[in-house]
């Protein structure tokens, strides 16, 4: 049973070290923590584990009878929602990045430093409270199908997974740990990263740094800023821009293509908390909350070698994964109609309107570039008409100007897998009949039976395409006597 309030449960603190032991409680009661139970045994402490409840277990790895990692296995599979730390006297990455991947939240070395030791369980403590408050949304019957945030209305949808996801950043939004957005290309990872900033409720502002193409010198200048001297131009101390997101957020876009000496950096920023400005001897804290956005497969990357497996699992504590628009045909409506009045109003025009047909015929195709791409494509679309009704047969062009001629025609149905017409015809030579028949089929299948649009997918017009209807029943008709 999930407790209610874990905040009642002790502190579990697990190693054959009986001084190490003393001396975690001790520095645990320092800080606060009265409620601590400790184990120098690491049996009696499975089977504690098994009938009571904690609220963060912190444990070494090297033990007699049950050794750390088995035990850690135990705990992550029994009650994941309770977060573990590993203390240990191995310093070797490997080791760590091990345990990160079976389920602890952070990897200490020893000798412990009393800030490093304080932090990481008040970090932990505030994990177990956000893994509450999922558990909760989980459970909730309303969690999608509330009404939007209001933090949140710069996000225009009515998808039930976009309304999930952002549910899921609102109880995030609280966790001073990394946030990791994932997504393609144009599909609003900035947009969701403000959002997050905005629930936060951090008083601080939102400060975002494109860093695909930064070299370590310009990546280090510009996130840690610079003393006097640090290299040749530096005529004046200079803050970076963690010092301008303090008790804010600061958002990296683009951290799959951070390059290797830029990770270490970073990483000694989520672990430390500190950085050092350049050509400096001294550490400055950090007060700045850190979301990171990537269109890249980190987790391959990290296989790649090209990403540090270390820092990855410090990042991928909280993930939001927006889906592409063409998994979201349901928002194109809401989405249409922004852009075009928004487009309308930053060109001096009227109100504009369109038939519906322009919505199904924008379903047919596919957005590799996603929200942005659609924006784009309408400002261009409101920008040549000069009536105030909108042709759709314009905005087929443009369209089929965005496939190339080179690219197969790939095409969304309702629900189904992108259809590709170079593929059609995978057994016997079809006859041109049979073919005609077939492509009929396929093009009035992705425009939900709408004939305009099938129309306007097979080049041809809707008379032509009702001609060919019925003569095509007729021959039916005919065989079937």
């Amino acid at each position: 049973m999930r407790p209610d309030d874990f905040s009642a449960y002790p502190i579990m603190l697990v190693d054959d070290d009986t001084e190490a032991l003393s001396l975690l409680k001790l520095l645990l009661r320092h800080d606060g923590f009265t409620n601590v139970v400790t184990f120098d045994d690491s049996q009696k402490a499975l089977e504690y584990f098994e009938k009571e409840e904690t609220s963060v277990i912190v444990m070494d790895l090297m033990m007699p009878k049950l050794h750390g990692k088995y035990l850690l296995e135990v705990f992550s599979r029994d009650k994941p929602y309770i977060p573990v730390i590993v203390v240990s006297g191995e310093s070797q990455i490997e080791s760590a990045i091990d345990c990160m991947k079976t389920g602890a939240v952070d990897y200490l070395t020893k000798p412990l430093t009393v800030n490093r030791f304080t932090a990481s369980i008040k970090r932990a403590l505030e994990l177990r409270s956000l893994n509450e408050n999922i558990m909760l949304l989980d459970k909730s019957a309303d969690a999608v199908s509330r009404p939007i945030l209001p933090h949140t209305a710069a996000i225009i949808t009515q998808n039930k997974e976009m309304f999930a996801l952002l549910r899921y950043a609102e109880v995030v939004s609280k966790s001073r740990q990394p946030v990791l957005i994932t997504g393609e290309t144009g599909v609003g990872k900035e947009l969701v990263a403000k959002a997050v900033h905005t629930m936060s409720g951090l008083r601080g502002g939102f400060v975002c740094i494109n860093i695909a193409g930064l070299d370590d010198l310009m990546f280090s200048d510009t996130l840690f800023g610079h003393c006097k001297g640090a290299y040749t131009g530096a005529h004046s101390d200079r803050d970076g821009l963690i010092m301008k997101a303090a008790n804010g957020t600061i958002f990296l876009d683009e951290i799959g293509d951070l390059n290797e000496y830029s990770q270490i950096k970073l990483l000694r920023l989520l672990q430390e908390n500190e950085y050092y400005p350049l050509g400096s001897d001294n550490a400055f804290n950090s007060h700045a909350r850190l979301v990171v956005a990537t269109n890249r497969n980190l987790r391959q990357r990290v296989n790649e070698g090209k990403f540090r497996k270390d820092l990855y699992y410090r990042l991928c504590t909280h993930q939001i994964a927006i889906p592409p628009l063409r998994n979201r045909l349901d928002d194109i409506p809401l989405l249409l109609e922004h852009f075009i009045q928004e487009a309308a109003h930053g060109m001096g025009k009227g109100r504009l309107s369109y038939r519906k047909e322009l919505i199904q015929l924008l379903k047919t195709y596919d957005f590799p570039g996603n929200v942005r791409e659609l924006q784009s494509m309408v400002y261009d679309f409101v920008s040549r008409t000069t009536t105030t009704r909108l042709p759709a047969m314009l905005f087929k062009q443009i369209i089929e100007r965005e496939k190339g001629v080179s690219q197969p025609l790939k095409v969304q149905g309702d629900g189904n897998d992108a259809v590709d017409f170079n593929s059609v015809f995978f057994s016997t030579f079809p006859t041109i009949r049979q073919a005609e028949t077939e492509l009929i089929s396929k093009a009035l299948n992705i425009a939900n039976g709408n004939q305009g649009i099938a129309a306007q997918l097979l080049g041809i017009t809707r008379q032509a395409l009702n001609n060919r209807l019925r003569r095509t029943k007729r021959l039916a008709s005919l065989a079937n006597r």
